[in-house]
């Protein structure tokens, strides 16, 4: 059932006079509409003049519309992704044709173009162009107050445009020339169309800058609009006709356009319904044609290899990485800690850190990204909207100069392989998000890379897609002859997908070690957090370990007096008690509940206690339910020195 609109009743004040600049508005074109002869109408428009100036407008005006994409579209992709010195004043020049009196420009136009201007001797000596005067100076007058229009439009929309599907694509092995083509251009063809539209209709209607540059030569220069001029002179009916149809056309193309000419890009929609959920009926283990299987991996063999990873960055990220190949490697750490960074410098495409690259025997660092073989799969999977599965998954091999045919097929092998084989004619609008990831995924693979780097794949995916997702994740990374870097937040990701895992504080490496040791020793609170377990640093003391937090906390292993350590405490092994406990434990503080959250069978109970720092812990429903524990309740904790880990910082 729709929810009904909410109408608002604009205050009078308002109301009035925005009524008022409506009629301003209307009041002229209902003149012309009134005024028109309808009955002379054919005769007006057919008139030889008229027909000759229309045919020479459209010349004009379509020259202008190829010169403005040809100049327009460089400069507004340079506005939109470079930063320079002096980008505010190269907008500024854009935009001053639209603010500029038209006759103005025209002006300006002939000190620069014309036959005494800057640049005109120098045409017509070398060239024996000369530009006022000619149908070609009604083109570059009329290029000059529209190509604005175009440059706008297409900013904006370039400016909406993630840029992470640009260096996905450059990082699958396209140059910039195809990056720009292939994606840049068909994912903002909303915006350049609407541009182009408008460009189009200015350069139509253009009458100052091309009178006072190019003059009024009938069949040479004079184009509808100055025809209109000089009808009003001797056929003011006649002018009024010819208005109309300008008016017409004017009209039509902002209707066409809707108001989108400054809209940011827009995927194109889908031919159906995009399912919300992954399809049951998806093969787990699909079967690929026997011929289509040999021929992929005779492709992939020609181009299989071994390749280690080592790499120094510097800048941010200040660590040395080394990895032997088929190895995986969890990045974790805290948000600014450099994840993404270090990615972004092995793949080349941030000046915050800068990374020394060697994949194999092979020194990749002075290689551009789309060169480097370095495939990259952000958190969103950024998959081209405007191309199907299949077209997304050969994109790599295409960009590698691999023919069609040959790409399709092992895109289909691919696509196969991690079981979405049968969705392979779907865009990126019609598939989950599961199915969208593992396209991804294929996608990565498929274009034979060296180093693979997953920036949290998981992340948006639902707890059951997600350990779907992950079982097809490993089984394909454990053929992988490369190394890959996987960064995540997720426990269970780090410790069953990764071979070691690195952890990050402030770019540097804070911990390199397989998850079962960074499990029991994590040298991070972060990480002991992150995956699951208390942890709180401290300077050990005579008595135990002196909290940083504030208090005590009594271990069984001793370390010497002033080191600094973090104390690792399981959410299991704390004990909670509604009154004060007795027996053995002596760590033993006095709290309050304060969050209760369900994982999995058991509750975890987040306590700050009054002496120490907050404590989880882990019991059973029914325990909580024998103890009354809710939020607020006042509960006692206890902790014996046995069960406290000690990891020395």
């Amino acid at each position: 059932m729709s929810r009904p609109r909410t109408r608002t009743r604009p205050p009078v004040t308002l109301a009035l006079p925005a009524l008022l600049a409506v009629a301003f508005l209307l009041l002229p074109l209902i003149g012309i509409l009134t005024r028109t002869q309808w009955g002379e109408l054919g005769a007006h428009l057919g008139s030889p003049g008229v027909v000759q100036a229309l045919n020479l407008s459209l010349v004009v005006s379509f020259w202008a519309l190829g010169l403005s994409l040809l100049l327009g579209v460089p400069l507004a992709w340079l506005l939109a992704r470079v930063e320079f010195k002096g980008k505010a004043l190269v907008r500024s020049l854009v935009l001053l044709p639209m603010v500029l009196p038209p006759t103005v420009g025209g002006v300006a136009l002939l000190l620069g173009f014309g036959r005494r201007g800057l640049l005109g001797p120098w045409l017509e000596d070398t060239f024996g162009v000369t530009l006022p005067f000619h149908t070609s100076g009604a083109v570059v007058a009329a290029t000059f107050v529209a190509m604005p229009f175009l440059v706008i439009s297409l900013e904006g929309a370039l400016g909406g445009l993630r840029q992470s599907y640009e260096e996905t694509a450059s990082s699958l092995g396209a140059p910039p020339v195809r990056v720009f083509f292939t994606v840049t251009v068909p994912m903002v063809a909303p915006g350049l169309v609407a541009g182009a539209a408008l460009t189009w209709a200015r350069a139509l209607g253009e009458f100052g800058a091309t009178i006072t540059f190019a003059g009024n030569l009938p069949g040479t220069t004079q184009t509808l609009p100055l025809q209109v001029y000089l009808l009003l002179q001797d056929q003011p009916e006649a002018a009024t006709s010819v208005s109309l149809l300008l008016l017409a056309i004017a009209m039509a193309v902002l209707i066409a356009l809707r108001g989108r000419w400054t809209g940011a890009p827009a995927a194109r929609g889908p031919a159906v319904p995009a399912p919300v959920a992954e399809e049951p009926s998806a093969p787990a283990a699909p079967t690929v044609p026997a011929d289509a299987e040999t021929e992929t991996q005779a492709d992939a063999d020609a181009d299989a290899g071994r390749w280690s990873l080592h790499a120094t960055l510097t800048g941010f990220n200040r660590l040395t990485l080394d990895a032997e190949p088929g190895t995986t490697l969890a990045v974790v750490g805290e948000n600014g800690a450099g994840k993404t960074t270090l990615l972004r410098a092995l793949l080349g495409l941030t000046p915050r850190a800068h990374a020394d690259l060697r994949l194999g025997d092979t020194d990749v660092t002075a290689l551009p990204p789309h060169r480097r073989q370095v495939a990259w799969v952000p958190q969103d999977g950024a998959l081209f909207p405007h191309l199907t599965a299949l077209a997304n998954t050969a994109y790599g091999l295409r960009a590698r100069g691999v023919g069609r045919a040959d790409a399709r097929r092992e895109a289909q092998a691919w696509l196969d392989r991690l079981g979405v084989g049968h969705l392979a004619a779907r865009r990126p609008a019609q598939l989950s998000g599961g199915q969208a990831q593992r396209v991804a995924l294929a996608r990565a693979l498929a274009a034979r890379p060296r180093l693979l780097l997953l920036d949290e794949p998981l992340a948006a995916l639902d707890q059951t897609t997600r350990a779907r997702v992950r079982h097809t994740l490993r089984t394909h990374l454990a053929g992988f002859g490369g190394v890959c870097l996987i960064v995540t937040h997720d426990p269970v990701e780090a410790v069953s997908l990764a071979d070691r895992v690195l952890v990050l504080a402030d770019g540097q490496t804070l911990q390199d070690a397989p998850p079962s040791e960074v499990t029991r020793h994590p040298r991070s609170p972060w990480v002991a957090r992150m995956l699951g377990r208390n942890a709180w640093p401290g300077t050990a003391s005579a008595h135990g370990l002196d909290l940083a937090a504030g208090g005590r906390i009594v271990v069984a292993e001793a370390l010497p007096e002033g080191a600094q350590a973090l104390a690792i405490i399981a959410p299991e092994a704390v004990s909670v008690h509604r009154d004060r406990p007795g027996g053995s434990p002596r760590n033993v503080w006095p709290g309050t509940v304060r969050e209760i959250t369900a994982v999995g069978s058991r509750l975890r109970v987040l306590i700050a206690p009054d002496e120490a720092p907050d404590l989880v812990a882990e019991i059973t429903p029914e325990a909580a339910a024998e103890l009354g524990i809710v939020d607020g309740a006042r509960v006692w904790t206890s902790v014996k020195a046995t069960e406290v880990t000690l990891v020395r910082l």
